[in-house]
């Protein structure tokens, strides 16, 4: 008999695919092929997320990469009991092997954040780590769906589409930038204050992914609320664009979101691969190559499909007038990410 927690996480996964009854769920049995690859797999998020994608069913191949620890953590979830193949991969001379075949790449590769660090702190160091990486994934497996999950991602997913474009590979549809934690956040806070189920509950968050770039459209929630002030709501959105720092304060210097980032990459990897799979009316959000305001790139509902990015979705005309302020308030910040990103893949 299957664990309960197989079974729990499996549910999960499948419930978030089963909002529209017209979808087809494909059990272990008839769903096709598909290799995913973890670039930082041994690391406080890469770990979780293993585990959690081999609980997929969804995926045949799972491959783990990191330059250290990658063997372990293979030989560690590979002894569970489902689909996926699991080989571990370590050092750059492993990465194309890790990479060649891969239908969907998660990168949460690079340093995490720790108390005092910004966001932009991160930049130095995580830009190099993702150019180095997104170079490989242009040669060994282009046609890939890349989730981007490394900090700032404001930023390095701008650096991706640079380097893939410098080589020829570059395919907007396929390059996301992973705001799901953001999503989940804000339906977990809102579930919370609103007093309503949190398994029932929708709030698209658009704009990017740091600080007052996260703005949840609490006006936008379902189920929908009469009992929230505007200060409730003010209280939420700070609360959803300042939670990575509550969890790196809460772990007092030893870490900051890795369980619940893991879980938000998990749910949105499980989203492209049922995409690909041809399942109908996939939405997320997600921040991508987009043209609904003047920036280039921008968070928001994407339905996801066999190409990637299907349709990205605008704001929808019921903004507050809150949240109209914080969409002008946020693209000077998110557009100086954006820029920064795209000045580092060039000059690099």
């Amino acid at each position: 008999m299957r664990s309960f927690v197989v079974r729990s996480i499996e549910s999960a996964l499948r419930r978030r695919g089963a909002a529209s009854s017209n979808r087809r769920l494909f059990s272990s049995d008839s769903a096709p092929e598909r290799k995913v690859a973890i670039l930082g797999a041994a690391g406080g998020i890469g770990q979780p997320l293993a585990l959690l994608m081999k609980l997929n069913p969804l995926v045949s191949n799972l491959a783990l990469y990191d330059i250290a620890g990658t063997p372990g953590v293979a030989a560690d979830v590979g002894h569970i009991n489902t689909r996926a193949q699991v080989a571990g991969y370590v050092g750059e001379e492993q990465l194309g092997k890790a990479l060649e075949g891969s239908d969907v790449v998660i990168i949460p590769a690079g340093v995490p954040r720790k108390p005092g660090m910004t966001r932009d702190d991160l930049f130095n160091i995580n830009a190099s780590i993702v150019k180095s990486l997104c170079t490989a994934i242009a040669k060994y497996c282009p046609s890939a769906v890349v989730n981007m999950i490394s900090n700032p991602v404001n930023s390095t997913v701008p650096i991706a589409s640079e380097v893939f474009k410098k080589a020829g590979t570059y395919d907007e549809k396929k390059l996301f930038g992973v705001t799901t934690l953001d999503v989940v956040r804000a339906k977990t806070f809102y579930a919370g204050k609103a007093k309503v189920p949190v398994a029932d509950v929708n709030v698209p968050v658009v704009g990017g992914h740091a600080g007052i770039t996260i703005l949840p459209l609490f006006s936008q929630a379902t189920p929908a609320s009469n009992d929230l002030a505007t200060e409730d709501i003010k209280a939420l959105t700070k609360r959803t664009q300042d939670g990575g720092t509550e969890v790196v304060e809460a772990k007092a210097g030893k870490g900051s979101a890795t369980l619940s980032m893991a879980y938000a990459g998990a749910i949105f990897a499980d989203a492209c691969l049922k995409g690909l799979n041809g399942v109908p009316d996939i939405v997320e959000c997600s921040f991508v190559q987009s043209s609904i305001t003047e920036l280039p790139f921008f968070a928001s509902k994407v339905r996801l499909g066999k190409n990637g990015v299907e349709e990205v979705f605008g704001l929808g005309s019921s903004l507050s007038d809150y949240e109209k302020e914080g969409l002008e308030n946020l693209k000077p910040e998110l557009k100086a990410s954006i820029d920064k990103g795209i000045k580092f893949a060039k000059d690099n």
